[in-house]
């Protein structure tokens, strides 16, 4: 589901990081060697059918490397375009 991010990512949490992150070895061979960490927080998001929504996001991130598959992990609530 292609989506925009809108406003900046906040509260920012690592959840995971090193060996717990279960998909390090696919990280490392597809992105390269870093010190990967899975991290969430939250964002208004447009969707493709142009709505826009407060969700919780997931993805990976390493230090030179950037953050890598970002995706929606749960919808919060709707927001309304202000006027």
């Amino acid at each position: 589901m292609p989506f925009e991010i809108l406003t900046e990512i906040s509260h920012i949490e690592t959840i995971a990081h090193g060996r717990g992150i279960r998909d390090l070895r696919r990280l490392r061979r597809t992105y390269g060697e870093g010190h990967w960490r899975k991290r969430k927080g939250f964002a208004t998001v447009r969707l493709a059918d142009g709505t826009m929504w407060f969700v919780e996001l997931h993805w990976y991130e390493a230090h030179g490397i950037g953050k890598n598959e970002i995706k929606i992990k749960r919808f919060l609530h709707e927001q309304h375009a202000q006027q």
